[in-house]
């Protein structure tokens, strides 16, 4: 079946089921809602304030809605967040697989939004959902209110090569010997390398490696030429060891082509930003700042 991205239909109901104790586990009322775009059926989680201002939150690549929302729990007092899963990624969308190479996940992302019914949001992505809303950007800029990119990739992606050394030589030796520590060791370089990972990650994790087919493939950086209509406040937020979105040279490159852009460098921070409680409160401070 073209497009189908689990690897058995056995696949398929252990991530749904994975997704809906993710949901289950935020402990708080939810509205499920399915929009159409140009590119398929999308489903969209609804939590939060009902009369708060609008936030569309991009969850990160082979992963869920529910758990970048899970993360991002602080929002939910004052604001309403509707957060889709992104259409060819683990979720409950229709499973028609995107290139990353153009700017057909940008397409998607303004679809959602206009059949949402909104002229304009407030637009937050993490790590692949960085890269949708910097596609989102270079295709409908008047969309988006204010935009919050953490850790984001299609700004100033790592080379694959680099991710291949790093992390490529323990996912062998998992694959060879099916021990627990070379699963945790194959993505500790995207931590700090001194933080464990949490349950919840390694469970996310685990699940998509064995039960999706991974689409290694992140959103390729935008280009000054692309972004010349947008004018909205941009947040950035990079962690200095990222090794897959280099926090430094991600901050450079977004003050080179964006207006309007804050910026934060995270420091002793790698790709996954939340194994610290204190960088945790850290982060919702300065979006909460952001915001107001």
């Amino acid at each position: 079946m073209k497009d189908f991205i689990y690897k058995t239909r056995e696949s398929e109901k252990i991530v749904k089921a994975l997704y809906d104790r993710q949901v289950k586990s935020l402990g708080v009322d939810f509205e499920d809602r399915y929009v159409n775009t140009g590119f398929g059926k999308t489903h969209v989680l609804k939590v939060g304030n009902p009369k708060g201002e609008p936030i569309l939150l991009f969850h990160g690549g082979n992963s869920t809605a529910p758990y970048s929302l899970k993360q991002n729990m602080h929002l939910i007092k004052d604001y309403l967040i509707y957060a889709p899963d992104t259409i060819g990624h683990p979720g409950k969308s229709d499973q028609r697989v995107l290139s990353s190479n153009n700017l057909e996940y940008g397409k998607w992302a303004a679809d959602v939004i206009e059949s949402l019914g909104f002229e304009k949001m407030i637009c937050m992505g993490e790590s692949f959902g960085g890269g949708i809303l910097a596609k989102l950007i270079c295709i409908a800029p008047e969309k988006i209110e204010k935009a919050i990119l953490l850790v984001p990739a299609g700004i100033a992606n790592a080379s694959k090569t680099k991710l291949i050394l790093s992390m490529g030589v323990p996912m062998t030796l998992y694959l060879m010997t099916k021990k627990e520590k070379w699963f945790e060791r194959t993505f500790l370089p995207m931590t700090s390398n001194k933080e464990p990972m949490d349950k919840d990650t390694l469970e996310m994790m685990r699940t998509s490696f064995h039960h999706v087919k991974i689409n290694p493939n992140m959103p390729s950086n935008i280009n000054k030429e692309d972004v010349k209509d947008y004018h909205s406040p941009t947040l950035v937020i990079a962690g200095k060891s990222d090794v897959m979105f280099p926090g430094e040279k991600v901050i450079k490159r977004a003050k080179e082509i964006l207006p309007k852009v804050e910026s934060h460098l995270l420091e002793d921070c790698g790709h996954i930003y939340f194994t610290s409680e204190k960088r945790k409160e850290t982060i919702k401070k300065i979006i909460d700042g952001f915001l107001c």
